[in-house]
């Protein structure tokens, strides 16, 4: 790289890269590191400028990997590295700028050729590439070699757990989570998921295992407080007066610290203006952290960074910690709390609340225990209102999170009494006034709707009528908009499938003339549009059995749409379901009836509410209680992995594989 490199077309010419990846042998006490490590460089941000460096990479990376087996050059300068991080804790206390900056240097350096490495060799080629040592024939190699990964993957993560997080060590810090996810994205390249994986060992078992609560307690941390990227040239010095002593007399420019900065992706550029907006460190961190909690189980072993994650606790709480989990750890949770709900853009952030409420218990009761449950629950609502411009999987996991909030009964009764003032995002109606819990029945029928429409799946539809279900006994003074949705989705399910119902009996007509075509399978759509028109029967039966008298408005939208529920009531698969909305409408309609004509709607209500306290509810048939609870499916990481990795390819700060390479997924399922 070198400290005269001017722009990232001219690297593979650069002296520097040459001597690295050529066929001399350089000793790690060879003035060359310090010339080669001595350059100003702001990272590229944008996908031109990333493409242009891998490229430039992999033409260093062909001679390094022709030439290393004979001149050991990358174990070199990974011990040259690992060499200076020995003091890095130090000089991040003594203000050591240049020190620093090296150190950063060799570790871009080291990140660059990995990750070209990675993807277009096996773990056991690389793994051999840690093993040729200076000027060593083939009859060294030796066990050194997984001592050296391990000394680097190891030293990595004391550096991200251990180096304070200042002005001058935020690149650096930044750079040990990217050579992490480098290390481990062995897995983009293959198409199954990876369950025995070298780098996967080393991370699980030996000297890294100790540092596993505290790398991730750090991730969370670092998730968690958002910090900005400092100014750039932060991490370099800013004045050095001793001349070129220390520098080895590299240039002449040294004395007035002035160095070549190698700028990519200028200020002006798109991306790097979304990046001022946000913490790397912290996007960069989430996504270790998801791609870490996701590694398959070894074996011998479950995943440590997982059980890490599923028993962490609040450093409130005081109860002693399970001897069954030595990964287990405290954190603030009222922080992680606020950061959770602040950063529901994000699907990584929505994956991680996810993660959270289904795999921490402790996670799960504070959160259910706050009275602000608003906060995080609207974002959520967000996210599913704007369906159409979120991808697929960032809709179920929003959509799965209020599944698991709705297992909880007080849940389910506080959002009724958190009332929210002129929700602006929500475009339909003009809503000034209402409750939480009507603001989420609009949002998930909204969804069904949006689903019947346009994606047509299954699981959508489960797990939407599956929250609402939860919901249904304890409804409370409904929105009369929320109300009258209710009844609209049931009118659209009606005409669905007389609509269905009616192009069944023609095909069946048409195909007793001509046996040429095959039968569109109107059966299978029948069935299930009926098992969402039962499910809808039952999630009205529910609050009307449950809290009618709570609930004025869904009467008077029962009542208004009343002719809707008719060719139900002998329906053999409603029937049953039937009676208690046949009871409650035939109740009603002779009350009105009673009362005359022309009422108001204000009047029609008074009624209603009068006639619900009169309604004998032993008339009412009891049904088992209506509770869905959500379970993971068998095989989870076949779902998880590759998303995990969408998110990386497409979100991770500052790199860039070539989408031809990936194997994973297709390039439309980030």
């Amino acid at each position: 790289m070198g400290a005269n490199s001017s722009s990232i077309s001219e690297l593979p010419e650069n002296e520097y890269l040459q001597k690295l990846s050529g066929s001399e042998p350089i000793s790690e006490n060879d003035p060359f590191w310090n010339q080669l490590l001595s350059f100003s460089f702001t990272t590229p941000t944008n996908s031109a400028d990333l493409k242009l460096l891998e490229e430039a990479t992999i033409s260093v990376c062909k001679s390094l990997v022709e030439k290393n087996p004979r001149t050991g050059n990358l174990g070199s300068l990974i011990k040259v590295f690992l060499s200076r991080t020995k003091e890095l804790k130090i000089s991040a206390e003594c203000q050591n700028h240049l020190f620093i900056w090296q150190a950063h240097n060799a570790l871009f350096i080291i990140c660059c050729l990995l990750k070209v490495f990675i993807s277009r060799m096996s773990e056991e080629e690389l793994q051999l590439h840690f093993t040729y040592e200076e000027k060593a024939g083939p009859s060294s190699y030796g066990t050194e070699c997984e001592d050296l990964i391990e000394e680097l993957l190891c030293c990595l993560i004391q550096l991200i757990v251990e180096i304070p997080l200042l002005d001058i060590t935020y690149s650096i810090s930044l750079e040990a989570v990217t050579t992490l996810i480098v290390f481990l994205s062995c897995q983009l390249f293959h198409k199954e998921i990876l369950r025995e994986s070298i780098i996967h060992k080393y991370l699980m078992h030996g000297r890294c295992l100790p540092y596993t609560s505290r790398l991730v307690k750090t991730l969370l941390y670092n998730f968690i407080r958002q910090e900005r990227s400092p100014p750039p040239g932060t991490h370099v010095f800013q004045q050095q007066t001793d001349g070129g002593g220390l520098l080895y007399g590299i240039a002449s420019g040294v004395a007035t610290g002035l160095w070549t900065v190698f700028t990519l992706g200028g200020v002006g550029s798109k991306a790097s203006a979304q990046l001022e907006q946000c913490s790397p460190l912290a996007s960069q961190s989430l996504l270790l952290l998801l791609v870490l909690a996701n590694l398959t189980d070894a074996p011998d072993t479950p995943n440590p960074y997982r059980q890490a994650i599923m028993s962490f606790k609040n450093t409130q709480d005081n109860t002693a910690f399970s001897s069954s989990n030595p990964h287990a750890f405290q954190i603030n949770f009222n922080s992680l709390y606020t950061a959770l709900c602040e950063q529901q853009k994000s699907d990584q952030a929505t994956l991680l609340l996810y993660m959270l409420l289904h795999q921490n218990s402790n996670v799960r009761t504070y959160v259910l225990a706050r009275t602000d449950i608003e906060n995080l629950v609207l974002p959520i609502l967000e996210i599913l209102y704007h369906v159409e411009e979120r991808n697929s999987h960032h809709v179920y996991m929003a959509l799965i999170i209020l599944l698991i909030l709705t297992e909880d009964d007080g849940f389910n009764r506080s959002i009724h009494e958190v009332i929210l003032k002129n929700i602006t995002w929500y475009a339909e109606r003009v809503l000034t006034e209402i409750s939480l819990g009507s603001l989420l029945i609009l949002v998930v029928i909204r969804t069904i709707q949006y689903n019947m429409t346009r994606t047509r799946d299954k699981y959508l539809h489960t797990n939407c009528l599956a929250a609402l279900a939860n919901m249904s006994a304890q409804f409370r003074s409904l929105h009369q908009y929320a109300a009258q949705r209710i009844i609209s989705l049931f009118s659209l399910l009606s005409k669905k499938h007389n609509k269905v119902l009616e192009q069944a009996t023609q095909s069946l007509r048409g195909s007793l003339g001509s046996n040429d075509s095959p039968l569109p399978d109107y059966a299978q759509d029948l069935n299930v549009i009926e098992e969402v028109i039962r499910m809808m029967l039952e999630i009205i039966n529910s609050c009307l059995t449950n809290s009618l008298h709570h609930n004025p408005n869904l009467v008077y939208a029962l009542l208004y749409k009343r002719d809707l529920f008719e060719q139900f009531r002998t329906h053999p698969s409603f029937q049953d379901i039937m009676q208690n909305i046949d009871l409650v409408i035939s109740f009603f309609s002779s009350r009105l009836e009673q009362a005359g004509a022309e009422l108001s709607v204000e009047r029609v209500l008074e009624i209603i509410k009068q006639g619900a306290v009169a309604l004998p509810k032993d008339r009412l048939r009891k049904f088992p209680e209506l509770k869905f609870k959500y379970v993971e499916e068998e095989q989870p990481e076949e779902f998880f992995i590759p998303y995990v990795w969408s998110l990386v390819y497409n979100s991770a700060v500052a790199l860039y594989w070539n989408p031809r390479d990936i194997q994973l997924f297709t390039m439309d399922s980030g």
